[in-house]
């Protein structure tokens, strides 16, 4: 009874194929309607998870919970000082900000040297150079490789000492061992204690980091600083912008400057962002689940026209069927299997075009932050695609049911 079943099933299989062979224009259209679907489904998901990938690699290599703090121009003329007055932060205003800003958790000052060439042997490059204190390596997320970060000692006795990256390392020391080793930079020479590694952009892993008192010594830096940052520990987000309110009251209180000119100087709250970017991509995924939930339902609409078509094309031939002693459940069964294998073979092509398609833009869009990596879940993009084949068999039921009804005499009449 079985062998019997199994040759009508595979007879049944023979006429969809030589019926969707004989209609090619229509198995065309409904073929590129479902796979066009899945295509534009699957790359808005890796456009998504692209877009994704490259904002949060801009937090990647910062604490979520960091401020930072620029120097700005006033715009507000204020206790007798005129507008387009320039503030300039010094190692006092840091420590202003340490002792009193009652949620810093922990906190670095820059300082950013002249332009220096840097050597080591015959090897000359040229990186970025950041003067800093050693609770620099938390805001950053820096990873010591090998050797150490920065320390108090280094401060305190203004060593000259350097931390550098990755890249640094293999650009100038070519797989030798870098800690011990002496650089020139410019024209004075520091000892490498330190290499490190980040987590966010490669750029990340091309600076070298100095003690911050060193630096203002040799540089003529004196007092100034050019930049200020701090974490807030475990606060809420209304917590951390109490933070930047009071951080811009302290500073106002010692430049001079209204609290009110938020260009005076200019305090960004990464939480804030991170909020920002955490809500955006809320309604991106709002935004794909609509498309997807549309999606399958054009699909099903398209899938379920089309085999009306199909079976109104097909009225003659549905009659003679019935007369020779066709069942109805016979006729459903075609029918249904007609739309299962074009839903699943369009389903597949869209699928197989939008990861191939994804892969290649994962191979040549560079590291940006607009579009990193764009990708997609598999098991999603293979339960979606599973619920639209689903979902357009399912759509052919109705039409299976009206060839189903359809009655010879009618039919051969016609």
């Amino acid at each position: 009874m079985s062998v019997i079943k199994r040759m009508i099933e595979f007879r049944s299989l023979q006429e969809v194929t030589q019926s969707l062979l004989t209609h090619k224009a229509r198995t065309a259209l409904a073929v590129l309607t479902v796979a066009w679907g899945v295509f534009m489904l699957v790359l808005l998901l890796g456009a998504g998870r692209g877009l994704q990938n490259g904002v949060e690699l801009e937090f990647k290599d910062d604490a979520v919970n960091s401020i930072r703090v620029y120097t700005g121009t006033t715009t507000i003329a204020h206790e007798g000082h005129p507008r387009g007055r320039k503030i300039r932060f010094d190692n006092e205003a840091f420590s202003t900000l340490q002792r009193n800003v009652d949620a810093l958790d922990r906190s670095t000052a820059r300082f950013y040297p002249r332009d220096l060439t840097i050597s080591y042997g015959g090897e000359q490059a040229a990186f970025s150079i950041r003067a800093v204190h050693p609770e620099h390596v938390y805001l950053e997320k820096t990873q010591i490789t090998a050797g150490r970060f920065i320390n108090e000692i280094d401060i305190g006795n203004k060593r000259k000492v350097a931390a550098i990256g990755a890249i640094v390392a293999e650009r100038l020391f070519a797989g030798e061992t870098a800690v011990g080793k002496d650089i020139l930079l410019g024209e004075i020479y520091y000892r490498v204690v330190g290499v490190f590694s980040d987590s966010g952009r490669r750029s990340e892993e091309e600076i070298i980091y100095l003690p911050i008192s060193t630096a203002q010594l040799l540089y003529s830096g004196g007092e100034r600083i050019h930049q200020m940052m701090y974490t807030v520990g475990d606060v809420s987000y209304e917590e951390s912008e109490a933070s930047v309110e009071q951080t811009r009251q302290l500073l106002a209180d010692r430049y001079r400057f209204s609290s009110q000119d938020k260009r005076a100087v200019r305090i960004y709250n990464n939480l804030d962002e991170y909020k920002k970017i955490t809500d955006l991509f809320f309604w991106v995924r709002v935004f794909v689940a609509v498309v997807g939930v549309g999606t399958i339902f054009t699909g099903m609409l398209a899938v379920s026209n089309i085999m009306m078509i199909s079976v109104a094309e097909r009225r003659v031939e549905i009659g003679i069927r019935k007369a020779l002693g066709a069942t109805p459940a016979s006729i459903t069964r075609l029918v249904v299997i007609e739309s299962l294998l074009i839903t699943s073979v369009a389903g597949y092509l869209g699928l197989l075009v939008s990861i191939g398609l994804l892969e290649v833009l994962k191979a040549v869009v560079p590291e940006n932050e607009y579009l990193y990596q764009p990708d997609v879940n598999t098991a999603l993009v293979l339960s979606v695609t599973v619920l639209i084949v689903v979902a357009g068999t399912l759509s052919g039921y109705l039409p299976a049911r009206k060839a189903a009804s359809i009655s010879p005499v009618e039919a051969l009449a016609k």
